[in-house]
């Protein structure tokens, strides 16, 4: 029996680890499902990230050049993912997602003790635009950052804390048994397009200006809030036991499109008003 859940770590009560070995099997799957529901696939953060860099205005380039050491935004989109594994960097497993119940909305959802993925962008933005940190601690929130646009627009990100954003929603996907979560962080977004990073980007990332600049608007709560009902749509039309297939996948491929470049437009959107005066949209970074 599972008696609590933190982020990557499940705790199991003494008679399940007294069970024969075919259950203690099955706790090991599902421990390495949780394990693996951070955030979007590597394709996903990859994305995001390229799309973001295509937007930086050069003074914001300079600055994320100067701060990433030569690295880029790409280099770094996936780190998080794995660092949060190791105890240096353990305070950041409940960061990569806010989840939001059925019978809550985002605002009245309890909030999590040890913070959520609203939390690790504010307090991204507020250390890296303060420069009297130092040097790595900059570093450290820009990396954050960009793994936090990311997971910020996967819906199952904002999903609910009842099934773990939907990794005990158990489904078939082309007859194969996984589960809600897994399915939206890679299988989908590879069978909607076998397209690299560099592809989606140049393919999805066309834009008119006005456009992008509605994408804009808001602020991380009313991103998040958007990711709640487009979370809601996901759950009431996947319901325990859904079969997915092609249908699925051309249904839910305009939603993926729009949340890897909005995730790339935004994080841009907030290093730009970071590190460029001049930059036309340029905002307070205490109002993100």
């Amino acid at each position: 029996m599972i008696i609590g859940y933190h982020a990557d770590c499940l705790i199991l009560d003494q008679k399940t680890m007294k069970k024969p070995l075919r259950s203690l099997l099955s706790v090991a799957m599902l421990i390495a499902v949780v394990a693996n529901a951070f955030a979007w696939g590597q394709k996903g953060h990859d994305v995001t990230a390229c799309i973001a860099e295509r937007h930086l205005t050069p003074a914001a380039k300079a600055a994320v050049d100067s701060i990433l050491e030569g690295r880029s935004l790409v280099y770094w989109a996936n780190w998080l993912d794995n660092a949060s594994h190791t105890p240096e960097y353990a305070y950041t497993k409940t960061w990569h997602y806010r989840n939001v119940d059925a019978d809550k909305d985002y605002f009245s959802q309890p909030e999590h003790p040890s913070g959520d993925i609203v939390k690790g962008i504010r307090y991204s933005i507020k250390v890296l635009s303060d420069t009297t940190q130092t040097p790595a601690n900059r570093s450290l929130a820009l990396k954050m950052l960009t793994h936090f646009l990311g997971d910020l627009h996967q819906p199952m990100h904002l999903g609910h804390a009842t099934d773990y954003g939907g990794n005990t929603v158990k489904i078939k996907y082309f007859g194969r048994d996984t589960n809600l979560h897994t399915v939206w962080d890679t299988n989908l977004v590879e069978s909607a397009h076998k397209w690299s990073y560099t592809e989606w980007a140049d393919q999805i990332d066309r834009l008119p200006a006005p456009q992008e600049v509605v994408l804009l608007s808001g602020n991380v709560d009313d991103w998040a809030q958007r990711k709640v009902e487009d979370a809601a749509k996901v759950y009431d039309a996947t319901p325990e036991g859904a079969k997915l297939s092609y249908n699925e996948v051309a249904l839910w491929t305009p939603m993926i499109e729009e949340s890897f470049l909005s995730g790339g437009l935004r994080l841009a959107h907030i290093l730009n008003s970071i590190f460029d005066s001049s930059y036309p949209y340029r905002r307070s970074p205490s109002s993100f």
